[in-house]
């Protein structure tokens, strides 16, 4: 199933049986309730898409839980294996709409997609948007057995530095990247040999992801050539990233969910350009 779905496909689709329409939020509960898609469930990024620990040297501020619990936490919000989730978040996919779907499709779940351009072209296209309660059908627990798309952990990310067949892609804003500030993490930098290509830049001026064609073309010539790791603060936006790759049809590199949060906690050496 294609990655992304136009406003006007979910249209036709909305109050279909198996459809299952989601608001993702880091955390936004409180904007969810006041204004969402009609009969659009809520999962919070802290709450159910993480297993935050005390110290986020251990994994990043946004470590994934286990594939046990969320398989629970996809039962407790009505998925299951035949569910047709359309994910959206008010980011263009970056808030945590990518990150579900990443996790989804790691743990097996075809049938998946992010809704292009999010709350706001839900809005500009006329999509039915309130702040109604909606009744959430808990389901059994997901039967999940592993996650099964690559990542990498902190010890591989720090080889791939050093190794001339691979590169480590970086999402956050430049100025991040630079070291010129830092709003979230204890250090400004990067990672070490770290390329930096914002993931504001597969989006067009209307907040849609780029063609598979114009992202074909931007990213082509680093993903035939090096094994690619994709990381971004916490583990998060990067996956917007793999899902611009996903829908332009390249092979999904792997995520380093740890990230600045965790690689920047452990004394790991720091790149700037300032």
């Amino acid at each position: 199933m294609y990655p992304l779905i136009e406003t006007a496909e979910l249209k036709t689709l909305l109050g279909s049986p198996g459809i299952v329409v989601v608001n993702a939020g880091a955390p936004f509960r409180e904007a969810y309730a006041k204004k969402h898609i009609e009969g659009a469930i809520y999962v919070d990024l802290n709450e159910d898409l993480s297993d935050i620990k005390e110290d986020a040297a251990d994994g990043g501020r946004h470590p994934l839980p286990s594939p046990i619990d969320f398989g629970k936490t996809l039962g407790n919000v009505g998925i299951t294996p035949e569910s047709h989730v359309v994910i959206y978040d008010d980011k263009s996919g970056a808030n945590a709409a990518a990150r579900f779907w990443w996790m989804l499709r790691s743990i097996g779940h075809e049938k998946v997609q992010v809704l292009n351009g999010g709350l706001q072209a839900a809005e500009r296209e006329g999509l039915p948007i309130n702040d109604a309660k909606v009744q959430v059908e808990a389901a059994t627990a997901y039967p999940v057995a592993d996650w099964l798309w690559p990542t990498s952990t902190i010890d591989e990310v720090e080889r791939a530095s050093n190794d001339r067949h691979s590169i480590i892609i970086d999402v956050r804003e430049a100025y991040r990247y630079k070291g010129e500030s830092e709003p979230i993490d204890l250090v400004a930098g990067h990672i070490p040999g770290a390329v930096n290509i914002p993931l504001q830049e597969n989006l067009d001026k209307d907040g849609l992801f780029l063609s598979p064609s114009l992202l074909r073309k931007k990213y082509g010539a680093i993903l035939d050539e090096y094994n690619a790791t994709i990381h971004c603060g916490s583990g998060v936006t990067a996956c917007h990233t793999i899902l611009a790759l996903a829908s332009a049809g390249f092979k999904v590199p792997k995520l380093y969910v740890g990230s600045w949060s965790e690689w920047s906690r452990n004394d790991k050496l720091i790149g700037k350009e300032v």
